[in-house]
């Protein structure tokens, strides 16, 4: 039902234990398999409950890590990965500041949750990411508003292995079945646009760990 990119496969999620549920999440498994797009289901610690062959293929290149996986948990993946930049085009301005307000939003609905409080210990290990997140990430939001903070509908660029996709821009869509919602879970699909729309070129991240956690579009905190 699920696959992890880039490593093994995880083991399955808690979910309910009724027949019907388990099911309903292997024939979902299915439609989600058929996608032409990297699609996956998370829950609300962005732990990945399934993702299909297309986001395998996405994060093909990724090297094992043995807590930031993409096919684990991809809130941690764009935060803490080394390669995480050489997928996820722009990724400080376009995805590290999304998902910690992403995160943000996580703490303040569910603040006691063990697995969003370690994500929140690691990021406060880093000087210059809890910069990010105390400072950074409120300047962000009011320079660029609120609507900046959702996923849905945002257009990102990606940084595809397949030589024939190369830098391709992808809109994000959610869109979640009611009995998903139910079990907590949503879906992202990262639909990849005509690569004949050429998009900017893009800078690839270095494969050292501070340039993955240090978010240079913010500034540090004063002296």
């Amino acid at each position: 039902m699920a696959h992890q990119a880039g490593g093994q496969r995880p083991a399955p999620r808690p979910v309910p234990e009724t027949c019907e549920t388990q099911t309903y999440l292997q024939d979902y498994a299915t439609l989600l398999e058929s996608l032409p797009f990297p699609s996956l289901v998370v829950d609300h610690r962005w732990n990945v409950v399934m993702a299909n062959g297309a986001f395998e293929a996405l994060f093909r290149g990724v090297r094992p890590h043995p807590t930031d996986m993409p096919g684990d948990n991809f809130l941690r993946f764009v935060l803490f990965h080394p390669d995480a930049g050489e997928v996820l085009g722009e990724h400080e301005a376009s995805w590290c500041l999304p998902m910690l307000a992403q995160l943000r939003a996580a703490l303040e609905s569910c603040g006691h949750d063990p697995e969003l409080q370690a994500v929140r210990r690691d990021i406060a290990r880093d000087p210059l990411m809890e910069a990010a997140y105390r400072q950074g990430l409120p300047h962000w939001i009011r320079a660029v508003g609120e609507a900046a903070t959702r996923l849905d509908g945002a257009v990102r660029l990606l940084l595809h292995p397949d030589p024939r996709r190369g830098t391709v821009e992808c809109r994000v869509v959610e869109e979640t079945p009611q009995t998903l919602r139910a079990l907590g879970y949503r879906r992202l699909t990262m639909v990849l646009r005509d690569p004949r729309r050429a998009p900017a070129p893009v800078r690839r991240a270095r494969r050292a760990r501070a340039a993955a956690a240090h978010l240079a579009v913010v500034p540090a905190p004063e002296d």
